[in-house]
């Protein structure tokens, strides 16, 4: 996400407090914990602020911190920022960027086509059914009972035009209203949603879909998705760094290498989202790092999510960082069917998640044979629900005695909307 410019650099300084745990990566931004107070004297981005911490100055992320109650009085905050989260869903711009994207949509139709006999006289929820699409597959290409189609966005008022202008009235019923608040006359058979964001858990969706499942879903429904896994690979990204790093070293014959540090806080401390890798820059085979169960998983379960992940290089290169994306899997109705697998990862088809890239502060030198091992943790942001944080530590070992790149890091990187 671009920081915006339309912040004054300069303002009084105000106090604000901690609301959760922050490790800095780099010798300007600040770590502190929860319940400490600093004081913000600039803010030059909505994402990044210029702070104080006991006599120390820097760099802080925006979405960690509140004022006290009596300053935010005047206007109450919503912690899920459902107006602007629900507003953008109201427009046809994310509808258009979704209906677009064939490998999604495609993939939600195989499912249905897959298991349409099945589907027969069952009754199915689609939560967060947005211009209806998966719903009308339902309606055209099987034959269920019911589909109900809740929408929490205004776009539900368009969504019934065009369950009626398809003749799908008789069996699809638009409701509007968040998955958690709305009333069904009866349970279902089929839950289908398409809830993954970036790094598969942003924005949270999910926990509506949890929720609709522990109230609506019949003993022995199903879930589609019915499983989702995050995949991770170190990675090669030359011409991102070449362009937003190395720029600095020589533009037009001057030395503007005092500019990096600034570069290196504005464009790598955020993940770089819609990005596409070539398979080529994969340094090693990519592996699951987090598998959710669709069945198990529980809305508590959301807070902290860990994995691990080691992997050995294929082929020497340069280490600029770690890409992610994600699978999800449609298991069949029919018995012995065949899984259907939505694959957003770079040796699939792009879809409009495409990939995201968490850049390390400076590339490495890595040689074939060498390791890279660590950790991978999604921590959900405490106050704002829609926001997380995604923090990687790894290690790199050298695969011979003569070359010594063995070095340990961690960095954290905010998601926000």
């Amino acid at each position: 996400m671009q920081a915006e410019k339309d912040k004054e650099d300069d303002i009084s300084v105000e106090e604000y407090v901690a609301q959760s745990n922050f490790t800095g990566s780099g010798s300007d931004q600040l770590s502190f914990n929860t319940g400490d107070r600093l004081l913000v004297h600039a803010k030059p981005s909505s994402e990044w602020w210029w702070a104080e911490l006991r006599g120390v100055i820097g760099y802080v992320p925006a979405s960690y911190l509140h004022q006290d109650a009596e300053e935010e009085e005047e206007e109450e905050e919503d912690p899920w920022q459902d107006k602007e989260y629900f507003g953008s869903y109201g427009t046809l711009r994310l509808h258009l960027e979704m209906l677009s994207d064939k490998s999604r949509t495609e993939a939600y139709r195989q499912v249905i086509l897959s298991n349409r006999a099945s589907l027969r006289n069952k009754v199915v929820m689609d939560v967060g059914c947005g211009t209806g699409i998966i719903s009308l597959f339902c309606a055209q290409l099987a034959e269920p009972s019911e589909v109900y189609a809740v929408e929490a966005s205004s776009m539900a008022e368009y969504t019934r035009q065009l369950v009626k202008q398809n003749g799908c009235e008789e069996v699809v019923t638009v409701l509007q209203g968040r998955a958690e608040e709305i009333e069904l006359p009866e349970q279902v058979d089929v839950l289908v949603s398409e809830w993954m964001g970036n790094c598969l858990l942003f924005e949270f969706m999910v926990e509506s879909v949890l929720l609709a499942r522990d109230r609506w879903l019949k003993e022995g429904g199903v879930m589609w998705p019915s499983s989702a896994a995050l995949s991770l690979v170190p990675c090669q990204a030359n011409s991102y760094y070449a362009e937003k790093m190395a720029f600095w070293e020589q533009p037009y014959g001057l030395d503007f290498t005092p500019l990096q540090p600034l570069a290196q806080q504005e464009f790598f401390t955020k993940p770089k989202f819609s990005h596409l890798i070539e398979p080529n820059d994969c340094l090693t085979a990519p592996c699951d790092v987090l598998q959710l169960d669709m069945y198990t998983l529980q809305v508590k379960d959301l807070e902290e999510i860990k994995g691990q992940f080691h992997f050995r290089v294929e082929k020497s290169g340069v280490f600029h960082g770690f890409t992610a994306w994600f699978t999800a899997q449609f298991e069949s109705l029919e018995t012995g069917g065949a899984t259907v697998e939505l694959n957003t990862g770079p040796n699939s088809e792009p879809t409009h998640w495409k990939q995201t890239l968490f850049m390390l502060d400076r590339p490495v030198s890595v040689y074939a044979e060498d390791t890279i091992s660590g950790t991978i943790r999604l921590h959900r942001n405490p106050v704002w629900r829609r926001h997380m944080t995604v923090t990687l530590h790894w290690s790199i070992n050298s695969s011979t005695e003569e070359t010594d790149n063995s070095q340990v890091g961690t960095k954290s990187f905010p998601m926000w909307r």
